[in-house]
């Protein structure tokens, strides 16, 4: 497995490798989320790069950049035993040297939710994911659902730019705590008290979802789930929304078609974010 740093030595080593790529991103602080679609990709392609990037275009003034755990060492030592060939770990003067100038920005799904929530949050994601894309040149690129409207923002970005690589994005599947609750590095924030707490958050879902299939108003059943987290230990609500799952259209009735509840909240100064499946069509 290679380390790499520079943009320079990620070409030579991309050039050697032979067969379909995959590359799994993250912001580092690996948890067994990250694990699980490395070992996907590594099923589905003859080599496997991670990228390794806290990427400062995507926080806001006020947020944890520099609270993030940056924990290189420990991210390799768990990625090396599932045969990753190359970690892709660049600075950010590496990756935005003096001078970068370009932003890219996707409208339509990029609004509402953490966009309004997070002002300029998707273009940094959008903007740092082009460049992976253009330097690692994947054949495939894997997201976890956990973050449904970031992946729903690189797929049209890569379909309106008619970006070459990668030729196929997958989103896998939410993993998920015993008790329901989305694996996230932010996580690692919480109290022990703060985290019983947390757990709340998938069951409250589970159950809104539940009212709205069986005939309650999507209004009434969303506020019943904000009620019960704000009474369960949470202290605000960003958002408790349903939403088309491609388009991201608001939906105030009970869903015809493909369907996702989403929801972010905040407990003991922690920002959590989970979506689920409400209809599937």
């Amino acid at each position: 497995m290679q380390t790499i740093h520079t943009i320079e030595a990620l070409r030579t080593a991309r050039t050697r490798l032979r067969g379909r790529l995959a590359l799994v991103p993250t912001m580092g602080a690996l948890h067994d989320g990250h694990l699980n679609l490395v070992r996907e990709a590594k099923a589905r392609a003859a080599h496997v790069a991670v990228s390794i990037f806290v990427n400062p275009r995507q926080f806001g003034a006020n947020e944890d950049l520099d609270a993030y755990p940056r924990q290189l060492a420990r991210d390799c030592a768990l990625l090396e035993p599932i045969g990753v060939d190359i970690v892709w770990a660049p600075s950010a003067a590496e990756m935005y040297p003096a001078g970068y100038a370009t932003n890219v920005s996707v409208s339509g799904v990029s609004e509402g939710l953490c966009g309004a929530e997070r002002p300029g949050h998707f273009d940094g994601v959008a903007t740092v994911v082009c460049k992976l894309f253009n330097q690692v040149r994947p054949d495939l690129a894997l997201f976890g659902e956990k973050d449904w409207q970031q992946l729903a923002v690189i797929r049209r970005m890569v379909r309106d730019l008619d970006l070459p690589f990668p030729r196929e994005i997958s989103g896998s599947p939410t993993v998920r705590e015993a008790d329901g609750l989305a694996l996230s590095s932010r996580n690692a924030y919480l109290s022990a008290d703060d985290r019983t707490r947390a757990a709340i958050l998938p069951a409250a879902m589970k159950k809104a979802i539940a009212e709205i299939s069986g005939g309650k108003a999507v209004p009434e059943a969303l506020n019943r789930l904000i009620a019960a987290l704000l009474s369960g230990g949470f202290a605000a609500v960003d958002y408790a929304e349903l939403r088309d799952a491609e388009t991201f259209a608001p939906l105030t009735e009970r869903p015809t078609d493909f369907a996702r509840l989403l929801v972010a909240a905040r407990i003991g100064g922690t920002r959590l974010i989970d979506n689920m499946e409400a209809w599937s069509g």
